[in-house]
């Protein structure tokens, strides 16, 4: 059965680059199609995608291209995403990482990147240090230059599925009575609900999470059939932040900690409930409601 061979064109579709970059690395490092003649069209054969791949990956993650090179000549078989992002001392150059990885929408990299970070340090560390940051960086260089909105959902979405693989992961809970979540009115902007969520599953805090867009009237029915021991209210923006979330939450025995957290409430109108500026926090007067 003949290899598949495929074009400049596709090659450079499939990772992510312009087409003159191909041949830029093609005349530079010797990194062409192995078995290209004078004449003919330029056609690439698996092994030849498997080393561009590497040789786009490790430029990802800060080499120069003259070293990615000489790493991906000499690659053969399977690429091994893990072998990559093991070995981040300084978490500065992780985020510097990631954001490059991102900027090339390469999946496998940022997901392997950070759940490897994930297992090392933690979620809180992890979204305090890396994952935030990263959003940052993301978000000013689109504010900055009008594209790239692509690359902010793709990351939140792999972010989203690995961390609800670590709420998934919950064993035993040491609450009998799960913990409400919710990003109340109209706010779409819950990814921090998704980390709050996973940083109380590592600590076995069982959560009911009601995500974005949650009305009222759902966060009333939730009170009242589970009896949370705390209700936890994000909002990004302050268009949603209307006080009837927390003012009328139904009068339950024994009565749940309510804690709004998110840049849009106004702190002036929130005395009688906890508000919480980070991560770190938010878990801490959580552990307090469930008797930690």
């Amino acid at each position: 059965m003949e290899e598949e061979l495929l074009t400049v064109s596709a090659v450079a579709r499939r990772l992510g680059v312009a087409p003159a970059t191909l041949r830029t690395w093609d005349r530079r490092y010797g990194l062409g199609p192995s078995s290209h003649e004078a004449g003919e069209h330029r056609r690439y054969c698996p092994n030849d995608l498997a080393r561009l791949t590497m040789m786009r990956r490790l430029i990802t993650t800060g080499l120069s291209p003259a070293d990615a090179a000489k790493r991906a000549k000499v690659h053969t078989g399977e690429i091994s995403i893990e072998n990559l992002v093991d070995n981040f001392e300084v978490r500065e150059e992780l985020v510097d990482t990631l954001f490059r990885a991102a900027n090339a929408l390469d999946k496998p990299l940022l997901a392997n990147a950070l759940r490897n970070d994930i297992a090392q340090h933690g979620i809180v560390s992890s979204w305090t240090e890396v994952i935030v940051p990263l959003l940052f960086l993301i978000g000013d260089d689109w504010e900055a230059s009008g594209s790239g909105i692509e690359i902010e959902h793709v990351l939140s979405e792999i972010l989203k599925k690995i961390l609800l693989e670590t709420v998934a992961s919950i064993e035993s809970p040491i609450n009998a009575r799960p913990v409400l979540l919710a990003s109340v009115g109209e706010e779409l902007h819950c990814l921090a609900l998704y980390a709050l969520s996973a940083a109380l599953a590592e600590k076995h805090i069982e959560t009911f999470f009601l995500g974005a867009r949650t009305p009222f009237e759902a966060i009333e029915t939730m009170v009242k059939r589970v009896a949370p021991p705390a209700v936890f209210l994000w909002a990004q923006l302050s268009q949603n932040c209307d006080p009837k979330f927390f003012r009328d939450i139904p009068a339950i025995r024994p009565a749940p900690r309510v804690i709004v957290g998110g840049p849009g409430w106004d702190h002036a109108v929130c005395s009688d409930v906890v508000v919480v500026t980070d991560l770190t926090r938010a878990c801490d007067e959580i552990e307090r409601a469930v008797g930690l």
